[in-house]
């Protein structure tokens, strides 16, 4: 059944806080009318606003949530206000039978994915199992993919969200406590690299977006509440930080321009990790 325009269809399972659609489109209107987007993790922050550029510019979406569903349903109804259409699938992805049970409603509602952004991560939460960082940034990647893959035809596009800290992890020292879940993220793009060769033997481009610390995200106030002063030296090192918005707009790019050299687009500064990288080889 294909959603009608401008109807929300909350889904009850299990997510996160609301970012309005972003002031500023990257893409034009119209432009991804017909389009089918999940975007893991969309119920706040870089994943909400992400979500909400790809409605504006006509795509059908796939809103996920963890275990918040009234955050997700509100991201959703401002969708549906601005004549959007959308729908809330709630999944833990480190949960094989929750993201499989995803995807079916996915396929119900839409029929296929066009557009799979896996921004959804984390490690840093407290009260969770030692291996949590590697079980959600690994191999919950590498399951989701895999179960998105019957969805996912030929000109389909997948984006993984990284950060600089877990992209360039093996050549430049990071905050010691954020290295677990950089080491995470780190394998878990390693993880989905080696599929590049069958993605695109199928006609499914894959882009990692890495982008540097975003200001207004749960990391950015986790990593601030860990060490005092992280945001404001690596601003000053930077000479700027994006914001939610701000890069949320550059991942919808990344799901929409050709794919980058490297399959590899990166957000905002990168002259301290590639020079720290130059000096150790």
């Amino acid at each position: 059944m294909s959603p009608g325009r401008g109807r929300v269809r909350p889904i009850m399972l299990l997510g996160l806080r609301v970012v309005s659609i972003a002031p500023k489109n990257p893409l034009e209107a119209g432009s991804l009318t017909g389009k089918r987007a999940l975007v893991t993790g969309s119920s706040r922050g870089v994943g909400a606003a992400t979500v909400g550029i790809f409605a504006e510019a006509g795509a059908s979406v796939a809103i996920n949530f963890r275990n918040k569903e009234a955050r997700a349903i509100k991201v959703a109804k401002a969708i549906v206000a601005a004549d959007g259409t959308a729908i809330t699938v709630g999944a833990d992805l480190t949960d094989a039978e929750s993201v499989e049970s995803m995807f079916e409603t996915i396929r119900a509602e839409f029929g296929g994915l066009d557009i799979l952004v896996m921004n959804a991560s984390g490690g840093m939460e407290s009260g969770m199992a030692e291996d949590y960082a590697m079980q959600l940034n690994r191999d919950a990647q590498i399951n989701l993919l895999n179960a998105a893959r019957p969805l996912l035809a030929p000109g389909a596009r997948v984006v993984f969200v990284t950060s600089h800290q877990a992209h360039f992890v093996e050549t430049t020292t990071t905050m010691a406590e954020y290295e677990p879940v950089a080491r995470s993220k780190r394998a878990g793009e390693d993880a989905l690299r080696a599929l590049i060769p069958e993605l695109a033997e199928a006609g499914i481009g894959f882009v990692v977006v890495s982008g540097d610390i975003i200001e207004g995200t749960v990391t950015a106030v986790l990593l601030e509440r860990a060490s005092p002063g992280t945001m404001n030296a690596r601003k000053d090192a930077a000479g700027r930080l994006y914001n939610v918005s701000e890069f949320g707009a550059e991942v919808a790019l990344a799901a929409v321009e050709a794919v980058p050299e490297n399959n590899t687009r990166y957000v905002g500064d990168i002259a301290d990790y590639v020079g720290e990288a130059a000096g150790q080889s």
